[in-house]
């Protein structure tokens, strides 16, 4: 039976509206790192290193769907919840066809600067010829992740999380299948792995767009567009916070990389891309939930519902923190085996990367709550918040550590770097949420 944004949530009732979406961000973050488990072992280290010197880039083009997705279903639940369901529609199809405009004129501009790009990230040599091989084969269908990561939200919110998995799950296992094909099989190399991300991503793009225009039962579907400036400033000002955590991480992982470069040379940007895919899975637990309560936050706060709004925020606490003891315990226990799955053909590179991605897991204590705090933030409709969280969390405190921690610590100093940035990110998230609580109805001061 399907779960309402309507309804009251128990935590079993909780937990299953949003496992769809927790188990499509694990595995969008599975066959993400498939490019780079084939190309380091059937390809080799210098490709596996220009892969992840590349990705940067591609990262933020892509973030711009996440930026419109997040923010616009925000707009659009919000909406629904105060019973305007023809408007939501209008406001969701405007939002789609932008991010269709958006992505073309992005990945235009992206071939046209790639080498300049590429060049100025550290790549030369056969390392530049092979960033600027899987950037242009991957660019062109840039536009199709972006509405991928439009969708991963928009069908949340429409009360088809469970259709959104199931296109995730399609374009995963076709990135999975076709890079066995086209690496491992063909042997096609670096080519091969982008060939295969880029149909996988058209899979993830292609599908919820056919779902939308036609007649369905969810609460939203693409109709004539209307020009709304306002409501698109709006979905870019509240999810610019999802914006800002995606190019700051581009950014701060092109200093990581320098950082490494200089300290551990082209093993240390492999061991680095190891543990940022690697991260990837886990970090997923904390976006997933993330995505998929802030429909059901929207809603009840657009509806008025502020014991259901307050019910929802401490029932997210409570999951967060269990799910970062978790975690954290996990990543500790499993860290040499899934570093050995990427580089157990290198001793050398297999223990730095092990004893990095240790002492790099212990932020997940910490990163859950600056993850729902910002998309909390983004969910009630107030974006400079939640900017403010991710401002801080993911570019101002990651340089400031990642240029000094290694001066003191050397290249554990980089590995630590991300848990001293989410610690000080934490005291930032804690102050807005105890700022706020008189403004938005999810605390204590609120009940009367």
């Amino acid at each position: 039976m399907r779960i309402q944004l309507s309804e009251h949530f128990t935590y079993p009732k909780l937990i299953r509206f949003v496992l769809p979406s927790i188990v499509m961000m694990i595995f969008t973050s599975i066959y993400g790192v498939v490019d780079g488990l084939f190309v380091s072992n059937y390809v080799g280290k210098t490709p596996f290193a220009a892969l992840n010197l590349i990705m940067p880039l591609l990262m933020v083009i892509g973030a711009i769907g996440f930026m419109i997705g997040t923010g616009g279903s925000a707009i659009v639940s919000r909406t629904l919840g105060e019973g305007s369901r023809a408007k939501a529609n209008e406001y969701f199809s405007m939002l789609v066809y932008v991010t269709v405009v958006a992505g073309v004129v992005l990945a235009a501009a992206g071939l046209a600067f790639l080498r300049p790009i590429a060049r100025f990230l550290g790549a030369e040599g056969a390392m530049l010829d092979y960033a600027v091989l899987y950037g242009a084969i991957l660019i062109p269908s840039l536009p199709l992740f972006m509405l991928q990561n439009v969708f991963q939200s928009f069908l949340i919110t429409a009360e088809k999380p469970k259709l959104g998995l199931y296109m995730t799950v399609g374009a995963g296992v076709t990135n999975i299948v076709l890079d066995y094909l086209f690496v491992a099989v063909f042997q096609w190399g670096l080519a091969g792995a982008a060939v295969a991300t880029a149909v996988s991503q058209a899979v993830g793009g292609v599908g919820p767009l056919v779902y939308f225009l036609r007649e369905n039962d969810s609460l939203l579907r693409l109709t004539r567009p209307k020009w709304n400036g306002r409501v698109l400033l709006k979905t870019c000002t509240n999810g610019s916070s999802e914006l800002m955590t995606n190019v700051s991480a581009s950014l701060v992982n092109m200093l990581y990389n320098f950082q490494l470069m200089r300290l551990a040379g082209e093993d240390g940007v492999a061991a680095f891309g190891v543990i940022m895919y690697v991260n990837f899975i886990f970090a997923a637990i904390f976006i997933g939930y993330a995505i998929g309560s802030a429909p059901l936050i929207g809603y009840h706060y657009g509806a008025g519902n502020a014991g259901e709004l307050r019910n929802l925020y401490q029932k997210s606490l409570r999951f967060t923190g269990c799910a970062a003891l978790a975690l954290t315990a996990s990543a500790l226990i499993l860290s040499r085996p899934l570093a050995g799955i990427f580089v157990g053909y290198d001793a050398g590179l297999l223990s730095m990367t092990t004893r990095g991605f240790r002492l790099y897991a212990l932020s997940f204590l910490i990163s859950g709550f600056n993850i729902f705090g910002s998309a909390f933030f983004t969910a009630l409709g107030d974006g400079a918040v939640s900017a403010a969280i991710s401002f801080f969390r993911t570019l101002v405190f990651q340089l400031a550590v990642v240029l000094v921690l290694p001066l003191i610590l050397g290249l554990d100093g980089v590995w630590l770097a991300i848990l001293l940035a989410e610690l000080l990110a934490l005291a930032v998230t804690a102050a807005f949420l105890a700022a706020k609580k008189k403004k938005y109805p999810y605390g204590e001061a609120a009940k009367s």
